[in-house]
């Protein structure tokens, strides 16, 4: 059993972010939205951790983060931080993808 820990990291980003995002503009709505996408992506890494071809739930987290973040990253053009987190979800996305390939 190998341990997911880009998953895992992955999943300490958003959830640090999220708290950033809290601390520096007081947004509830980022601690929120960071909690429950880094609890999703930590929970499909535990997941992935077990079986490797389980990624039902880092693969929905990241296709969501990387959907709506990359809208908000359109809309504002700043990379920090939905240009940033939107192309860390998509990289984990195509990471995700090559687990079911490989």
């Amino acid at each position: 059993m190998a341990v997911d820990w880009i998953g895992f990291g992955y999943a300490a980003a958003i959830a640090f972010g999220g708290f950033l995002g809290y601390k520096r503009k007081g947004s509830v709505m980022s601690l929120m939205a960071g909690i429950v996408f880094g609890a999703l992506s930590a929970y499909g890494a535990y997941n992935i951790s077990n079986d490797t071809k389980d990624i039902k739930f880092s693969l929905l987290a990241s296709g969501m983060l990387s959907v709506v973040m990359g809208m908000r990253y359109k809309k504002s053009g700043k990379l920090m931080p939905a240009g940033i987190m939107s192309g860390l979800s998509l990289l984990m996305v195509f990471r995700l993808l090559l687990l079911i390939i490989v």
